[in-house]
């Protein structure tokens, strides 16, 4: 069947939602993507803005094509890989119906990398993990990798054995833990390219629904390296008052008790990432380039700018958890943040979900903030 999406006309094949009903066989198309597709789109407008010399795009795991072809009509000299043959001729057709120039070639997206690459941008878009892709990724990637997890479980903890074998981290299923997901993706990333002597530092992250995306801007040289290494550490979280505090550093050096309420129910997470997920000047530049003939382009613009907004602090709260907590009813989440920032701290929404905030302040303080005489 054919679908139009960004202003473009392709063909596509049975269309299926990865995360609830599987790969299946063959080559699919999920629509639940178009988000994502139009993000990353908006993205390489901004950062061809940014870095007008990147010309090379990499679609790792092309399906139909579907966003090779968008990076196609924006300009960008594409590859689409897939090791399916139905999908490279797919993807090679939908090139062609659309003129564009490009290529789609049947092959192995590491072997490919290790023999055609270096590429300027390389997508990595797998159905699952993205980690068996990564090495040759970072070791042939120039400028800019972007990268969707879909294994959220795992990342988040829900699964954590498989998280700890994929990531090489301990990741915590927490009241965050969509950010726990997110950051212990970068976290990988980061450390894998590192082992290049390349840094990866995130430009623009979310998460959106079943899936983590994010995109890295890469930096050669150990030093630099070593650097976007500093970003790197450990959280302690404790599960009974939601206490939590993150130490940076390579060796996890975990609470025996909680410093706020005594409890030994402390979890510690790490090493995940705990810096910026996204660059919010970046962010910005995104937003401005998301246009009305993507068909998520509404939702693309609140979550861009909301990504903007967000404060670096390296986890968020979950508002209702915190009113249960304090045996309270919660009042609206704009009203919320304003009165944390009218007491003096610093706050904002965060877009990992609608009842997610950010803070520099204790839960003690945020709750003095928003509860003041009732606070006792």
């Amino acid at each position: 069947m054919d679908i139009e999406e960004g202003g473009l006309t392709v063909s596509v094949p049975e269309a299926r939602d990865g995360a609830s009903k599987g790969t299946g066989g063959g080559v699919f198309f999920n629509p639940t993507q178009e988000l994502n597709r139009d993000v990353t789109v908006a993205t390489l407008r901004a950062y061809r803005d940014r870095e007008p010399r990147v010309a090379s795009y990499l679609d790792a795991m092309a399906a139909s094509g579907v966003r090779g072809v968008r990076a196609a009509a924006e300009g960008y000299r594409v590859t689409c890989a897939d090791v399916d043959a139905d999908a490279v001729e797919l993807a090679a057709t939908n090139l062609d119906a659309n003129g564009l120039d490009g290529e789609a070639v049947h092959r192995d997206v590491n072997a490919l990398l290790y023999d055609e690459g270096p590429f300027d941008v390389v997508d990595l878009d797998p159905y699952g993990t993205p980690i068996p892709f990564a090495d040759a990724a970072f070791a042939n990637g120039r400028n800019l990798v972007c990268v969707t997890a879909t294994d959220t479980a795992p990342l988040c903890g829900a699964h954590l054995n498989s998280g700890i074998r994929k990531y090489g981290a301990v990741p915590r299923n927490t009241d965050y833990h969509p950010e726990m997901g997110l950051r212990t993706l970068i976290s990988a990333l980061v450390r894998t390219a590192a082992r290049y002597d390349k840094a990866a530092t995130p430009i623009l992250s979310h998460v959106s629904r079943h899936y983590a995306r994010t995109y890295l801007e890469l930096e050669s040289g150990a030093r630099a390296a070593d650097d976007c290494l500093d970003g790197v550490g450990y959280v302690d979280h404790c599960e009974d008052c939601l206490w939590r505090s993150a130490t940076p550093g390579h060796v996890a050096d975990p609470v025996d008790a909680c410093p706020e309420c005594g409890s030994d129910r402390v979890l510690t997470a790490g090493p995940i990432w705990l810096g910026p997920v996204a660059d919010a000047d970046f962010a910005r530049a995104v937003r401005r380039e998301v246009t009305d003939d993507m068909g998520e382009a509404k939702r693309a613009r609140k979550l861009l700018g909301t990504v903007a907004r967000e404060l670096d602090t390296p986890t968020h709260y979950d508002q209702h958890r915190l009113y249960k907590e304090w045996g309270e009813p919660a009042i609206g989440m704009d009203e919320f943040v304003e009165r944390v920032r009218g007491a003096g701290h610093e706050a904002s929404r965060a877009h990992y979900r609608g009842t997610a905030v950010k803070s520099t302040a204790s839960i003690p303080e945020m709750r003095e903030a928003v509860l003041g005489d009732n606070a006792d």
